[in-house]
């Protein structure tokens, strides 16, 4: 019991949903349009803890919004990095939010606006997103072709290391040299279509090679093959033959603008899926572990979904069939698995969201799963100014990812808007205007709105609460075994005073006071709530009040003489 009421002080305030043994926290804005919930499902194995992430749907607001893989270090050659590194190194291009992508090695499927980066694992579920911001789960498979000077021949992969007596296609995804194979033959592009699926690509031989290692050109590609396919390739493509190459996807999936490999599907049709016989073992599908998911609601939205596992009394973990539950209690119409296991991570813009289980911190990974957000963002501001004379204004910014024009105002309580700029051209970056002319106590709000090079208007709201009620506070110790705390307030207001360790462990709470305006002192008699003696050394006064403006808090530490 004391874990579990442990588990839901680390998720934060909660809300307990009556008969479903479910807490729930209350959501937070990560950017705008896009939520954070901390749940806690109570189940028969212990808690499980996960990381809700709910998006618009892909496409939104003209394309304001879109999901979308990501590579570590932008390249398929098997590179690998933390979540939170890959989306930092997105940060200057989209603010972002996401979970890990597809664990399997060699990976499947990878489509990046519309081109066919990495091909697909037939035995396993791909994940597409259409032009229309519908999320497709299907079995796809991959055939493709390619014809110089004679028929038409297999192509049998795309950047993917080729085994003997296959044709591989690398294109500049590839991020590497072309794998060294003995006796291998290669064809050079020097320029070379992107690779669209389902269409015919086109382009002219510029080299040949033989052995691999040859560098990708930065706008071309590198047709390797291998055993007896190599002296078919070296006979039907030399220099300055014109080449065809087809890379083809059945289903077709036309219209697919973003994928990644994934699985097992596990909500379809808006029902859980508890055998999908795909390629999986009964271990990866079956054992409680941390686990990653992504699901379309019925209006379209996105939810990631982020489960932390492996740390009794914290979180158990789920099985595959009860990912696909939660994902289906949630709204999901339609979702699947991403990776399982100790490398579930969720992050926001490069700080985690979860608890992964590994003690190291956050794996390093291939790839991630993230919603892309292209408008104006704002960082949260801190909630109060209570009298602190460290902090006599707030740290206003906002960041920018493509040239916009911008109008960004305060807005005090009593409604009036100061504009701290209006209709200034940016060109993408951090911007932090300052202001100091606080003169109304209550809720403000920092607005800015962004007009992007595409026409597209963004909004970002924050709020912050100005309040000068309680300041001043300072603790004496007139004599051995006590403490006196004294504050001004600056209007009529409850105040309660709660003696904690330096670790925030309370000590004493001493019962709340209604107190006018002007100098105040609260008296702390040394002892503990049992009427035993504290022990002398640091301790913290802290000092909460609630007034006709809000809540506020200060706290001080001080040195206790027994």
């Amino acid at each position: 019991m004391r874990r579990l009421a442990t588990l839901v002080l680390l998720c934060g305030a909660v809300l307990t949903v009556a008969g479903t043994g479910v807490a729930r926290a209350q959501g937070t804005e990560l950017m705008p349009g896009v939520d954070v919930e901390r749940i806690v499902q109570f189940t028969a194995h212990g808690p499980v803890a996960l990381q809700v992430i709910t998006a618009p749907r892909p496409g939104a607001q003209n394309g304001l919004y879109q999901l979308a893989p990501a590579l570590a270090h932008s390249v398929v050659g098997g590179h690998a990095a933390p979540l939170t590194q890959i989306e930092r190194d997105l940060s200057t291009q989209a603010t972002v939010a996401g979970i890990n992508g597809d664990f399997s090695r060699p990976g499947g499927v990878v489509i990046a606006n519309g081109v066919l980066l990495r091909p697909p694992l037939q035995t396993r579920s791909s994940i597409g997103i259409d032009a229309a911001g519908g999320l497709h789960v299907d079995r796809v498979r991959f055939a493709g072709d390619w014809r110089g000077s004679g028929p038409r021949r297999p192509l049998t992969g795309l950047n993917q290391t080729p085994a003997a007596g296959q044709v591989v296609l690398f294109t500049p995804a590839y991020g590497a040299p072309v794998p060294r194979v003995p006796g291998s033959a290669e064809a050079v592009f020097d320029t070379f279509p992107a690779a669209l699926p389902n269409v015919d690509l086109t382009a002219v031989v510029t080299a040949v090679g033989s052995g691999g290692g040859e560098t990708i050109p930065p706008a071309g590609a590198v047709l390797l093959a291998t055993g007896s396919a190599a002296a078919r390739l070296q006979a039907e493509a030399p220099a300055g033959t014109q080449l065809t190459a087809r890379l083809i996807l059945q289903p077709a999936w036309a219209g697919t603008v973003a994928a990644l490999g994934g699985g097992p599907v596990l909500v379809k049709n808006g029902k859980p899926v508890f055998r999908s016989l795909e390629d999986f073992s009964s271990d990866q599908v079956s054992s409680r572990a941390p686990r990653a998911g992504v699901g379309q609601l019925a209006d379209g939205r996105i939810v990631l979904v982020a489960v932390d596992g492996g740390q009794p009394g914290y979180s158990a973990g789920m099985t595959s069939f009860e990912l696909a539950q939660t994902l289906q209690r949630l709204g999901a119409v339609s979702a699947s698995a991403v990776e399982s296991g100790g490398a579930v991570t969720a992050a926001f813009d490069g700080r985690l969201l979860n608890r992964p289980s590994d003690s190291a911190g956050p794996r390093a990974i291939s790839e991630a799963l993230l919603v892309e957000y292209f408008g104006v963002y704002a960082p949260p501001l801190q909630p109060l100014l209570n009298g602190d004379p460290a902090r006599t204004a707030e740290p206003l910014a906002y960041k920018l990812v493509r040239p916009s024009t911008v109008t960004a105002a305060l807005i005090g309580p009593d409604g009036i808007s100061r504009l701290l700029e209006s209709g200034v051209a940016h060109p993408p970056g951090l911007y932090s205007p300052a202001f100091a002319g606080y003169d109304v106590e209550g809720t403000w709000h920092w607005h800015v709105q962004a007009t992007d090079d595409l026409g597209r208007t963004s909004v970002a709201d924050e709020t912050f609460r100005y309040d000068t009620t309680l300041s001043g506070l300072t603790v004496a110790s007139p004599a051995r075994g006590s403490a006196v705390v004294r504050f001004t307030l600056a209007r009529a207001a409850r105040a309660h005073l709660r003696i904690e360790t330096k670790a925030g462990v309370v000590v004493r709470d001493l019962p709340a006071a209604a107190l006018p305006a002007g100098v105040h002192q609260l008296v702390w008699d040394g002892l503990l709530p049992q009427r035993t003696r504290a022990y002398g050394g640091a301790y913290v006064a802290h000092v909460f009040e609630s007034s006709a403006v809000g809540a506020a808090d200060l706290a001080v530490l001080f040195t206790f003489r027994r």
